[in-house]
């Protein structure tokens, strides 16, 4: 009997998709995930060796190791196909140590960037032998993490708690999120005015305009006492439309989605997390069962910062959108997209790899969970949309003067809709000043003032960043890799150093703390232009400009002698950290201190550990900030708990007593009642929103209630729902309709 090949690949349903294109004569068996790793107790790492790493079999492993090898030994040739990135050139190579004893010439290593029968034939046809600088890459990032893990998390231990961590990546994204809350927690709001009139020609309908210049200038007005002498000349000056300006403009579709796009746009879009959103689209990856077809990859690989496509997708998507949507929605030639410098540009966009009617999200939709569809649908849309022919946009600028001002109304109208019949994200049409403006005006003419209002404003602060945000700045400046981003956020989350709420990253006192110490002891290893000088040098390792050892020599030393210093002054630092209580211990009389604990800060004895009295820290939570403006001193607003639950105070407090519910922005829906629904409390602390004219009104909801209509019954609110099988969506409380957006 003949014997048979083996295919290793790291998931089941890899495995499974990979054995349907392959048939008789192969076996497909995966390792679920890594087979060995540096062992958990101990560092691991034989730094007078060259910094060799020490890996053992992971706990659990055993029975899938024992199973290879079996497998191997019954098998005339070995494949190793696990992901085609560092991380899955490595698992290839801790998989053919285990499998050869050393001679890992004997194995072949195919990759694929789809998972189709094209893609698995080609790659089976043309193995090659494992790519030992892109595994010292890996293996560096690694054995980085390993040290800086190992080496500064026990120092946080003895200043705070056991059980912190810090990380090379993970602490300069705490940074960021730290360095943004204090400067928002620094500004300082500054008052401005707008000026909007309705004015209106004899036959035309009203249509805003706001002002935009004063003698020429650029308007600004910064109190009331402008606002109101402006007003006043308005009204009194002769207003004629001078100018109507109608220009046509192309807008052009953005490029197909690399890793930190798909994790920007879709947390922003699907309201997912990146954890969440790259577990999902390598479900996309590695297949998805189909009736009728087995298990399909519906997806390229999801870890790429490349926009290339290949020749054979730009043929078959421009098939595909001139028989959809007309040959006027094609382009006379594929459009390619630039891809960023420092790319490694190893795979193509993320894309979808079949693309045929059969294989729409429309299509598809029955065979999908509602989170898979989503990001296909939204990954499919990106990608048609990215080779149709640009949007047509008239844009129209009207410009009303009188005496020495300006004002302009802005509109557009869509001539031909392009790529925007498919894809459309929120801030391509983000209404800014776009009102449907009146078609009959006569340029020159004059106009009638219908109303004319000033509004006060002030300045808000860079707004706290969301998931989104911290990605895209991630990426912008080189700090991490795009396969390594949502574990960042996810790391910082679990770890108490940032919290999420409403969707905004806040860095928490704990986090904060850390960052202080991190910040000041080792001001560049945990800068921006140091991780990201790491990042280039790890590129250099894969590309061979660099070896392993000297890459690590290079950081080592400073490092170390960090680290010592550190040491050295542990004992400074952790006092420095401690705050007098204000009272003495009640047991021996010393002063009482606050410090840090797994559940927050209390008060224990200075005379530890001698005297080990504790008692908890009765201090009330540090108020909120909010991005909201006090109307009536122009402080910044912050989140107060009252006995009805939370509610907004001025921060200017005492000198303004200014309050306000903290609104949902949802009007109550009992018939003659005015109020809104605001957020409150129970008695067990549990959230809930009632109206803002509790007693008089009982209104309650468990769920939060948000502004939008049902686009199926018309009620005028929904509410939020997260649920473990559905994700987070909408729902009608009357109808029960369900919205995913």
């Amino acid at each position: 009997m003949a014997k048979q090949s083996l295919v290793i690949v790291e998931s089941p349903a890899k495995a499974k998709t990979i054995n349907k294109y392959l048939g008789r004569g192969f076996k497909v068996s995966a390792t679920v995930g890594h087979v060995i790793d540096l062992p958990k107790s101990k560092l691991g790492v034989s730094v007078e060796e060259g910094f060799k790493p020490q890996y053992v079999k992971i706990r659990g492993k055993e029975k899938v190791i024992k199973e290879l090898r079996e497998l191997a030994k019954k098998s005339s040739h070995i494949y190793i196909a696990t992901d085609p990135d560092r991380e899955g050139e490595a698992i290839a190579y801790h998989i053919s140590t285990l499998l050869t004893n050393g001679d890992e010439k004997s194995i072949r290593r195919v990759e694929f960037n789809e998972i189709t029968q094209r893609a698995v034939e080609t790659a089976m046809n043309s193995p090659r032998e494992i790519d030992m600088a892109r595994v010292y890459s890996q293996q560096a990032r690694r054995v980085l993490d390993r040290l800086v893990g190992y080496k500064i998390s026990p120092v946080l231990w003895q200043m705070i708690y056991r059980g912190l961590s810090a990380g090379r990546v993970q602490s300069v994204a705490l940074r960021l999120i730290c360095e943004r809350e204090e400067e928002i927690r620094n500004f300082k709001p500054e008052e401005f005015w707008t000026i909007a009139a309705m004015v209106k020609q004899d036959n035309s309908a009203p249509f805003q305009v706001k002002l935009n210049k004063i003698g020429g200038k650029k308007a600004r007005i910064s109190n009331r006492e402008q606002a109101e002498e402006h007003t006043a000349a308005i009204r009194a000056a002769s207003l004629i439309l001078s100018a109507i300006t109608k220009k046509e403009v192309k807008r052009q579709p953005g490029p197909p989605f690399i890793t930190s796009t798909l994790q920007q746009v879709a947390a922003r879009m699907l309201r997912m997390s990146t954890k969440r959103i790259m577990s999902i689209a390598q479900g996309l990856y590695e297949g998805v069962d189909i009736p009728g077809q087995g298990s399909v990859g519906l997806i390229t690989y999801m870890r790429t910062d490349s926009t290339r496509i290949s020749q054979e997708a730009l043929g078959a998507v421009s098939q595909y959108i001139r028989q959809q949507f007309g040959e006027e929605y094609g382009l006379p030639k594929a459009r390619y997209f630039k891809t960023k410098a420092g790319a490694q540009d190893a795979h193509e966009a993320i894309r979808p790899t079949y693309i045929t009617p059969e294989f729409s999200p429309e299509a598809l939709k029955p065979h999908l969970s509602r989170e898979q569809f989503n990001l296909y649908n939204l990954i499919w849309k990106r990608f048609v949309a990215c080779q149709m022919a640009p949007a047509l946009v008239e844009k129209t600028t009207l410009t009303v003067s009188g005496d020495k001002y300006e004002l302009t109304a802005e509109g557009e109208v869509i001539k031909f809709p392009g790529y925007m019949r498919v894809y459309k994200e929120t801030e391509e049409n983000n209404g800014n000043g776009n009102q449907q403006l009146p078609d009959n005006l006569q340029e020159g003419g004059p106009c009638q003032l219908v109303d004319l209002k000033a509004e006060q404003n002030f300045t808000k602060p860079t707004p706290r960043y969301t998931e989104s945000t911290l990605v895209k700045e991630l990426d912008r400046l080189g700090i991490g890799r795009p396969s390594t981003y949502a574990q960042i956020v996810s790391t910082i989350l679990q770890r108490k150093y940032v919290s999420l709420e409403e969707r905004k990253l806040h860095a928490t006192e704990l986090g904060e703390t850390v960052n202080r110490i991190l910040v000041e002891n080792f001001p560049t290893l945990f800068s921006v232009s140091f991780t990201a000088e790491m990042e280039k040098e790890l590129d250099d390792i894969a590309s061979r400009k660099a070896t392993y050892e000297e890459v690590m020599d290079n950081f080592y030393k400073p490092f170390k002698e960090a680290v010592e210093r550190l040491e050295t002054r542990k004992k400074e630092v952790k006092e420095n950290l401690q705050e007098e209580a204000g009272e003495l211990c009640e047991k021996c009389g010393r002063p009482m201190i606050i410090r840090w604990g797994r559940n927050g800060r209390f008060m224990a004895c200075s005379g530890f550990p001698e005297c080990k009295n504790t008692k908890p820290l009765n201090e009330q939570e540090a108020p909120q900030q909010t991005d909201e403006i006090c109307e009536k001193c122009g402080s910044p607003m912050v989140i107060k708990q009252g006995r009805f639950g939370a509610f907004l105070a001025c921060s200017n407090y005492p000198k303004c007593k200014n309050t306000k519910p903290l609104s949902t922005g949802v009007k109550c829906p009992k018939e003659g009642c005015d109020g809104e629904i605001v957020q409150r409390k129970s008695k067990r602390g549990r959230v809930f929103y009632g109206c803002s004219n509790y007693p008089k009104c009982d209104f309650v909801s468990w769920d939060k209630p948000v502004n939008k209509k049902c686009p199926s019954c018309g009620n005028n609110y929904m509410v939020e729902k997260i649920l473990k099988s559905k994700g987070e969506f909408l729902r009608c409380p009357e109808c029960k309709f369900e919205l995913f957006e």
